[in-house]
């Protein structure tokens, strides 16, 4: 017999000035690590990984940078641990955190007393990494729209054209993955397929929606995207928040060239993030269509 999945888990490295960390002490297993937790059925790593840190802590957080994934033995099978650095949405203040039967003592912790504090190798490792990306980059979400009728079926307008049910949901679980990055700008094209991408999204969280023909198929120019992203990217540097743009496959590449990225040729509902440092990418994640 095959070796059985690994369990997967997901938490972020959460850092405040100071610098400090935050730190979590499980009572069962009286060791200091990272707030992570294992991904509920049919979840997203990204979504997993902000919900958990919320559950052991009581913070609210926005994901920044990827970092590499732990891999380790539990004893009877393998666990891979996805990781992100964390930022803090609102009050930092964990005084109050209630203590359970899982999680018996949240802290934030200097970062010298936290290499000393951690249990495992394997968290150390991962701090280092963490440390060298602290510095605050911005997200920026690139997304094909979700799935959408035929071209070849539909006679009108082609702006008009809607999501297929599919469509729709991909979208809705969407969601929660770009609630993980706490967009607060989106830029969409005007096209109804695009609209009823971010829908949603926009809906459920009170983002900022922006429409622009010069992302749709029928508008788009290499100038029309060079304009509507320099003044995304701006809106973000100015407000620090992240932001998303949504548009179509023959539009991509030109956005992709401008953000001096190479085009990964996104299928319907897939997302890249690029995470910005100074207006230019520090770090690029691909989640797959679900």
């Amino acid at each position: 017999m095959g070796q059985p999945p690994d369990v997967l888990s997901a938490g972020a490295v959460v850092f405040r000035p100071g610098p400090q960390v935050l730190l979590v002490h499980r009572q069962r297993y009286d060791d200091w690590s990272f707030p992570k937790g294992k991904l509920d059925r049919g979840e997203h790593r990204t979504a997993a990984a902000v919900r958990e840190v919320e559950e052991e802590t009581g913070l609210r957080v926005r994901l920044g940078d990827p970092l590499a994934s732990q891999r380790y033995s539990t004893g009877r099978r393998m666990k891979t641990v996805f990781y992100w650095v964390g930022r803090v949405v609102g009050d930092d203040d964990v005084s109050g955190y209630e203590v359970n039967d899982e999680i018996d003592a949240v802290a934030w912790v200097d970062v010298e007393q936290a290499r000393a504090q951690l249990t495992y190798a394997y968290d150390r490792a991962t701090l280092e990494e963490a440390l060298a990306v602290r510095p605050r980059s911005l997200p920026l979400l690139v997304l094909r729209h979700a799935r959408a009728r035929s071209r070849k079926l539909w006679k009108a307008d082609d702006r008009l054209r809607p999501l297929l049910a599919s469509g729709r949901d991909q979208a809705d679980r969407l969601a929660p993955v770009l609630a993980a990055y706490d967009v607060a700008q989106v830029l969409s094209s005007v096209s109804t397929r695009c609209v009823e991408t971010v829908s949603p999204y926009v809906g459920e969280r009170g983002a900022r929606l922006r429409l622009t023909d010069g992302l749709s198929e029928e508008g788009a120019s290499p100038k029309a995207v060079r304009r509507d992203l320099d003044r995304l990217v701006r809106r973000m540097r100015e407000h620090r928040v992240g932001g998303l743009v949504c548009t179509h496959r023959p539009v991509l590449p030109a956005l992709f060239e401008h953000l001096g990225v190479e085009d990964p040729r996104l299928e319907p509902g897939e997302l890249l993030v690029v995470h910005l440092r100074k207006g230019a990418p520090r770090a690029i994640e691909r989640h797959p269509y679900t």
